[in-house]
């Protein structure tokens, strides 16, 4: 049986999917990704994907995208964190280490040098 893995959409890229979030790959194939996202399996180019061999233990960071319009409140500024548990995203703490998630509660490190 093959480990579970993650994958989340790779930051240059665009797909359908929300960037920084971390989703279960239900199978891969040479060309597609295939993950678990909210119950759904979706198809997505391998190549737009960063996938690890674990759970992801640490907040990603994430430039605010051009087409965000009035999904991300503007106070959050030019960046935004997305829980490694939930998939919730909030305002960053500028220069903290940690974070708690203000909705699963998990306390977090911020993963300020991925990629």
């Amino acid at each position: 049986m093959l480990a579970t893995q993650w994958a989340r959409l790779r930051p240059d890229q665009s797909q359908r999917i929300r960037l920084g979030a971390w989703y279960r790959v239900v199978r891969l194939t040479p060309l597609e990704a295939v993950l678990d996202i909210n119950g759904r399996p979706v198809g997505v180019p391998r190549p737009s994907l960063q996938i690890i061999t674990s759970a992801p233990t640490r907040w990603a960071v994430v430039a605010r995208p051009a087409t965000a319009g009035g999904r991300l409140p503007t106070s959050w500024g030019p960046r935004y964190a997305v829980c490694p548990q939930c998939r919730t995203r909030t305002r960053l703490e500028p220069h903290a280490p940690s974070m708690k998630c203000p909705k699963c509660g998990g306390h977090f490190d911020i993963g300020w040098e991925d990629p």
